[in-house]
């Protein structure tokens, strides 16, 4: 039967069955027929049923876009969906499929035998998991939380409010999210002393790393940047920090034109974080190290993984960390201690759903039996 002889509901239902919007854009542009259909009042929930299935859930993902200071986190919010609510989630969605892009090379970092793709069920329980760590990074890891209130009670139990929403399992799930995020900070984005020996020993295997690194002992920071626009705009592309960012005039690093090209301008950063001098991208031994990566954990999904695919260097990273103001430093994130206050809450131990985690019992990617 020809196309334009089916009818409106069985070309809906053909729309229905697109598993992503690419999918479904591509198929509005099939013929004068499709191309109606797609344009009429379907348009909403073909993009909505297409959406869910490439991005969801897409309650979470509406719960964190929704999400604002005047109202109570762990409330749900019923939100009609609308094209410029969907412009957002593609934008959120996109950010989650790089991360569980990611999450095989992390999670299976050292168990090569183990690592594989996730299944769509998992890839479905990552993008759920990220979407409420994102939402507990954008209420609670704002200047409004300092280390001083941290502990009050009514900021704690406000908390614990919102992991009181879901499950044992679910938290889980969160928990090995965050451990991927954290392993992301640990290696690529604040590399300690010992990681960046380890990279300059496996890049040139016949010099003595002892000989050739020098680590900076005492960190002189210079005088604070600008903060970059995406700090102060809310949740927009943060690929247009790389349009406003202006390197820090007193840092170590020689001022770049504006016309320099993106390619040039990576050469370079490139050519000095090695040829120069290495241990100077090092963010400290065990300890202090420790405690930057606590800081660094309160950026969101979005921020860590532009930093990852941006900053060139240690001076960047930096730079964009004092942009976010003073509430920032030496303020640990708070995920771990209100996981830990929710867990003792229901008799449970975190421990043990740690253990298990480790284990692959429990998380995103559980070991079969």
């Amino acid at each position: 039967m020809h196309f334009d002889l089916l009818a409106t509901e069985l070309v809906t239902q053909i729309f229905l069955s697109c598993n992503s919007i690419p999918d479904a854009l591509a198929l509005s542009s099939t013929c004068h027929r499709f191309r109606h259909v797609y344009m009429s009042s379907k348009n909403l929930p073909i993009l909505n049923h297409a959406a869910e299935a490439q991005y969801g859930p897409l309650e979470d993902c509406i719960q964190l876009l929704t999400h604002n200071a005047s109202q109570t986190t762990h409330m749900l919010r019923d939100v009609s969906i609308s094209h410029a609510l969907l412009k957002q989630i593609i934008h959120v969605g996109n950010i989650a499929e790089k991360w569980y892009q990611l999450y095989p090379f992390k999670k299976w970092k050292y168990d090569f035998c183990s690592r594989r793709l996730l299944t769509a069920s998992e890839s479905h329980a990552f993008r759920r998991a990220l979407y409420r760590l994102w939402l507990y990074t954008r209420a609670f890891h704002t200047p409004a939380h300092t280390r001083e209130r941290r502990m009050i009670p009514q900021n704690l139990q406000e908390r614990a409010a919102l992991l009181h929403n879901w499950s044992t399992p679910e938290l889980a799930e969160i928990a090995d999210v965050h451990a991927i995020l954290r392993d992301v900070l640990h290696s690529n984005v604040c590399p300690s002393n010992g990681a960046i020996a380890r990279k300059f020993r496996k890049r040139h295997p016949d010099q003595d790393a002892s000989q050739h690194l020098l680590f900076n002992i005492h960190l002189n920071y210079p005088p604070p940047a600008p903060a970059p626009t995406y700090l102060s705009s809310g949740y927009h592309n943060p690929l247009a920090v790389a349009n406003h960012y202006q390197p820090n005039p007193n840092s170590t690093l020689p001022h770049l034109s504006p016309r320099t090209s993106n390619a040039n301008r990576s050469s370079f950063l490139a050519s000095t974080k090695w040829d120069s001098n290495p241990g100077v991208e090092g963010w400290g031994d065990d300890i202090p190290h420790y405690y930057i990566v606590e800081d660094m954990l309160k950026l969101d999904p979005a921020q860590i993984l532009w930093l990852k695919e941006n900053a060139q260097g240690k001076v960047m990273v930096q730079d964009f960390v004092r942009g976010l103001g003073e509430w920032f430093n030496n303020n640990g994130e708070t995920w771990g201690q209100t996981l830990e206050w929710v867990l003792n809450e229901r008799g449970e131990d975190v421990g043990e759903l740690l253990a298990d985690l480790a284990e692959g019992v429990v998380g995103i990617a559980v070991k079969d039996d």
